[in-house]
């Protein structure tokens, strides 16, 4: 997301960055060209004016053109004004649900057809749960069967009871059926996937405006896709009218390079980005705060959140390693695969070095990933390498012959070169771990997908076992041991 805005706006900053002193036609200048990046994005008119206003008034003082780095000022101003157009310093979206009420708590998620809504009801009940929280999911719509076999499937695979359906009834009373069905059987959250439609209409309208009156929702999320631009913005404008909202749901934010969706529909219905959905996966949704999205798009990292996905990954991974039996301190195949799915999880050499502070704008960072050779489609194609193999494989390496090579290069849709280098590799981190004791990937140089490694070598394939890559960007040295640096006694 914000690749595009990302780069333009990295660039007219970097700019500035390089000047040893501004003057206000400097100012002006990079103004103008934030206005231009800004519409190119989709961002709504009304809003760009706005920003422009504010970030003209807090750039054009006294103060910040006699500044030592005058540069560096006008980056954070224009960071501050971002977290202000994308909702301020809110709390964590969890705390900012209405879950503390009366129970159960109710979540009416509404919004267009094709938005995303029914598998973005699955992914919040799934965030939810996560939290401790017993949650219920039921579907409202009866005029799509397969939305509510989709909803019901989606509730199988994560573990999530849905309500079952009854024929003839109409939303409001399926509405009012899971609410009952929640207080019997104390439930904490009861989570409405409502139809939705190809455009806005009042039939719709009337709807939503039923089954809300019916059920006295606790939240009403509107979900929007972050791929229709200034159709989200109007979307918002429409149901921020007809029915009480307190929160937007953005969708498709993996594949939206402009981000003008965010700012705009958060402008036109004055209510919060609570979550944004980052990947197909039930587990792809994010709580969505305002500071850390405007740090991601200036290219100054987002640490805190890279430690909250490796938490995550690192209980999920602690979970799967206490059902395996096997030698302390053996590092097999199937613990290579695991490692490299989590790599996966936490977004991909992309998504993780995003993540970094001082790796440049979004689309800055796009670039030097391609150039070091950074390639997630390798990294997948390692695990179906590892899931080609016998258990007997995975176990034990060693036994690999030609043959063997040839049957899970050809299960995996790979070569025998890919297969030579992911068992070479594989020797390379046990021998390390084996000498060392250490239960974890200690680097990136020589794994699938990193090669020519460019500037940034000895960046951390795993820290802690949890797969949680923290290397120091620009060239640094990462954990590798510095040859020569020997202190004298």
């Amino acid at each position: 997301m914000f690749n595009d805005l990302g780069e333009q706006l990295g660039s007219i900053l970097e700019r500035l960055r390089g000047r040893g002193v501004l003057t206000s036609d400097d100012v002006a200048a990079a103004v103008r060209s934030l206005g231009d990046a800004l519409l190119e994005a989709d961002v709504a008119a009304s809003l760009v004016d706005e920003i422009l206003e504010k970030v003209s008034s807090r750039a054009v003082g006294k103060d910040l053109l006699e500044s030592v780095t005058p540069g560096q000022q006008v980056a954070k101003i224009v960071h501050d004004v971002l977290v202000e157009a994308l909702g301020g310093d809110d709390p964590d979206s969890l705390s900012r649900l209405r879950l503390d009420g009366k129970l159960p708590a109710i979540i009416l998620m509404v919004g267009l057809q094709g938005v995303g809504k029914t598998t973005t009801s699955a992914k919040l009940a799934k965030f939810l749960q996560g939290g401790d929280r017993k949650v219920l999911l039921a579907s409202l719509d009866v005029s799509r069967p397969a939305a509510r076999e989709q909803l019901r499937v989606l509730g199988e695979s994560a573990d999530i009871k849905v309500v079952p359906e009854m024929d003839g009834e109409m939303p409001v009373d399926i509405a009012r059926r899971a609410v009952q069905m929640g207080e019997l059987g104390g439930y904490e959250v009861v989570v409405l996937d409502t139809a939705g439609r190809g455009q806005i209409d009042e039939a719709l309208m009337q709807e939503m405006s039923s089954i809300h009156g019916a059920v006295s929702p606790s939240d009403t999320l509107l979900v929007v896709d972050s791929l229709s631009g200034q159709n989200a913005a109007s979307m918002a404008r429409e149901f921020a009218t007809r029915v009480p909202l307190s929160g937007l749901v953005l969708t498709r934010v993996d594949g939206d390079s402009r981000g003008g969706a965010a700012l705009s529909a958060r402008h036109v219905s004055g209510v919060p980005i609570k979550f944004m959905g980052v990947g197909e996966g039930l587990d792809a949704l994010e709580s969505f705060q305002a500071d850390r999205i405007a740090s991601r798009i200036l290219g100054m990292g987002d640490v805190a959140g890279l430690v909250e996905k490796a938490q995550t990954v690192a209980q999920e991974r602690g979970d799967a390693e206490a059902k395996r039996k096997k030698p302390p301190g053996v590092f097999d195949m199937e613990d290579l695969a695991e490692q490299l799915r989590a790599m996966g999880k936490m977004g991909g050499f992309g998504g993780i070095l995003g993540m970094l502070p001082g790796m440049g704008g979004m689309g800055k960072l796009k670039k030097r990933v391609g150039e070091a050779g950074l390639d997630d489609g390798r990294l997948e194609r390692s695990v179906a390498i590892i899931s080609s193999m016998t258990r007997g494989e995975r176990s034990n390496p060693k036994i690999f012959n030609a043959s063997r090579k040839r049957r899970v290069a050809a299960g995996s849709g790979s070569s025998i070169q890919e297969v030579n280098r992911l068992l070479k590799f594989h020797r390379q981190i046990a021998d390390v771990m084996r000498k060392s004791g250490k239960h974890g990937l200690p680097s990136l140089e020589g794994a699938p997908g990193a090669a020519g490694m460019g500037g940034m070598p000895g960046m951390p394939f795993g820290m802690g076992g949890a797969g949680m890559p923290m290397g120091r960007p620009g060239g640094s040295r990462g954990v590798t041991k510095r040859r020569g640096s020997k202190r004298k006694k």
